[in-house]
């Protein structure tokens, strides 16, 4: 018994892995997870799947204590996979402007060795160019529209598109390889064709190296939060998910919805010069990459070694 607490109290000291649940068509690799932030996220995206899980509702719960026990979890945690910050709220969300702990994460795992794999909507990720640039790391970034009305809408506490492009541009000139995702897909709201080419052939521009689509996935609660905003909206996405296929607490578009869209996507970014690839939508054969874009944080190490 005593032997079974001692390694239950040494795993609760490493790094997480990430969970990545297959049944949901998760296609990540494996990976470490760090959420420096628990409670509602201030972005307050109104497509939001973390709202399911209890942990991330409620008041945003900074957490101190991380930040104290952070550099001992990395330095027992092996393999060395990547970390990935973060997977279920947003690690530069207002809050991290005022209490850092995504930057004194990010210099424990940096100075342990960890590649980084930055997941987020804020530009705020290009305050910390020097620890990015300083260890392997990839940064991922949201850009679901060009439309200021569309972000305002779905994503009304994130920066505006202009400046997710620009943080984007940053990374790129300082040789991070930097990774959008077209995330979430919303039927009738921003899956016009021209503005997604539009959108692919900006995110060519200021350097982006891989993109990652995915369709709307909406979780209990997302049609009346919704609702409470703009509700002939609510009622025609409802409309356009009357067939949806629940998977893991997730609404599904019907396959050939998902095809149709993620394909008109990938055609683009392809043509753009892009790598590709779908977030769970169980189009694995549409993928050029990885999906997280943990690609391109091999690609560096491989060329770091060859030096």
């Amino acid at each position: 018994m005593r032997s079974w607490w001692k390694g239950r109290a040494e795993a609760s000291e490493r790094l997480s892995r990430f969970n990545a649940p297959r049944y949901a068509y998760c296609t990540c690799p494996p990976k470490y997870n760090v959420n420096p932030y628990l409670g509602r996220c201030a972005h307050n995206c109104l497509y939001c799947y973390a709202v399911k899980f209890p942990s991330f509702q409620g008041p945003l719960k900074p957490r101190f204590k991380l930040v104290r026990e952070i550099g001992r979890m990395a330095a027992r945690t092996r393999p060395k996979l990547p970390v990935m910050l973060s997977d279920t709220t947003d690690p530069y969300q207002p809050a991290e402007a005022r209490y850092e702990i995504t930057r004194k994460c990010l210099e424990a795992l940096v100075k342990e060795g960890f590649p980084i794999l930055i997941v987020t909507k804020s530009d705020l990720v290009a305050r910390d160019l020097d620890l990015l640039s300083s260890g392997k790391a990839a940064v991922s970034i949201t850009v679901t529209s060009l439309d200021d009305r569309f972000s305002r809408l779905m994503e009304p506490g994130a920066p505006p598109p202009f400046r997710r492009l620009k943080a984007l541009r940053r990374l790129a000139e300082a040789g991070i390889p930097a990774i959008a995702r077209i995330d979430p897909i919303i039927p009738g709201l921003n899956d016009n064709p021209e503005d997604l080419e539009h959108l692919v052939m900006r995110l060519k521009d200021v350097g982006v190296k891989h993109v990652t689509a995915s369709t709307l996935k909406p979780v209990r609660g997302f049609f009346k939060r919704l609702g409470k905003v703009s509700p002939p909206l609510a009622a025609r996405l409802q409309e356009a998910y009357r067939q949806a296929e629940t998977v893991a607490g997730y609404g599904y578009l019907p396959s050939q919805a998902r095809l149709k869209t993620v394909s008109l996507v990938r055609g683009y970014v392809l043509r753009e010069g892009m790598t590709f690839a779908s977030c769970r939508e169980n189009l694995q054969h549409l993928n050029t990459s990885i999906c997280d874009g943990t690609a391109y944080i091999y690609r560096q190490a491989r060329l770091s070694s060859s030096f």
